[in-house]
């Protein structure tokens, strides 16, 4: 019996080392798919998070940049952070319509969903039971024709000394344009830790949009002489499968929690 404990102690290290490579290859494709789409720059002039955010809306956690139709986003998701490190605190939770890509609306991006003291459970639930909601879950609506647009999920830390422009410290505001970069420096807004987009296009675009195709997932992988490859245009590929960090994730996941449970086992 000894014997078995002692396979079991030297198996849970890989099993830890294994869903770590799991998340920093989550991470890495969504920078990457964030570059892709062109969130960075058109929305965002940086992206560079350190978990990872899954939106679903009730059947199961989506693709990063996901198509959907206006009715199945029309309720609120359910969220949850996939991290290394324990999320304490408050963060601050948006939802901002990028619209399509390389596009920067004159008046603004459109503000979805502004919820500021959101908490990350235990369970890696983000709640807003005890939250402030500035604006509340706004389904997307975009125009006939306009193309696809780009809803991008942001979670920022949300530090004490935040402090919302006074435009914005009000509850139950309605969907208006905004200037989310200028409110993120007004605000004293912490890093953005995750983030994840998924698009809504009603009717056909009238004009030509760049691709927002899955990142493929195999050009991310660290290089063998141990430096890491650059989440980048040019060291990233693109595909029409569905293959990005969240297949990644769901592929081998099974396999980490099968050696986990095996290994308890032994324990028991």
């Amino acid at each position: 019996m000894r014997s078995w404990a002692a396979l079991a102690f030297a198996i849970l290290p890989f099993v830890s080392a294994q869903s770590s490579s799991d998340l920093d290859l989550g991470i890495k494709a969504i920078e990457a798919h964030f570059n892709q789409s062109h969130i960075v720059p058109d929305l965002l002039s940086s992206f560079q998070p350190n978990a990872v955010l899954n939106i679903n809306f009730g059947q199961g956690n989506i693709q990063p940049g996901q198509m959907f139709t206006k009715e199945q986003v029309g309720s609120a998701p359910t969220l949850t952070v996939q991290s290394s490190s324990s999320l304490s605190g408050n963060y601050l939770l948006a939802m901002i319509d990028a619209d399509v890509p390389n596009s920067k609306p004159a008046q603004g991006d459109n503000r979805h969903w502004l919820v500021r003291g959101v908490t990350v459970g235990q369970d890696s639930v983000v709640s807003n039971a005890s939250a402030t909601v500035t604006t509340r879950y706004w389904g997307p609506w975009p125009a006939a024709g306009s193309g696809p647009h780009r809803y991008v999920v942001m979670l920022y830390a949300q530090p004490d000394n935040f402090a919302p422009p006074s435009d914005f410290t009000g509850s139950d505001l309605p969907v208006a344009p905004m200037d989310w970069n200028a409110y993120v420096t007004d605000s004293h807004l912490g890093n953005l830790v995750a983030a994840n987009y998924f698009q809504v296009e009603e009717g056909t675009a009238s004009m030509a949009i760049f691709s927002t195709a899955p990142v493929v997932t195999s050009t991310l992988m660290p290089s063998t002489t141990g430096s890491n490859s650059a989440a980048s245009g040019s060291s990233t590929h693109t595909s029409n499968n569905d293959n990005n960090g969240a297949s990644a994730l769901s592929f081998s996941t099974p396999f980490v929690l099968g050696v986990a449970s095996f290994a308890a086992f032994l324990l028991a």
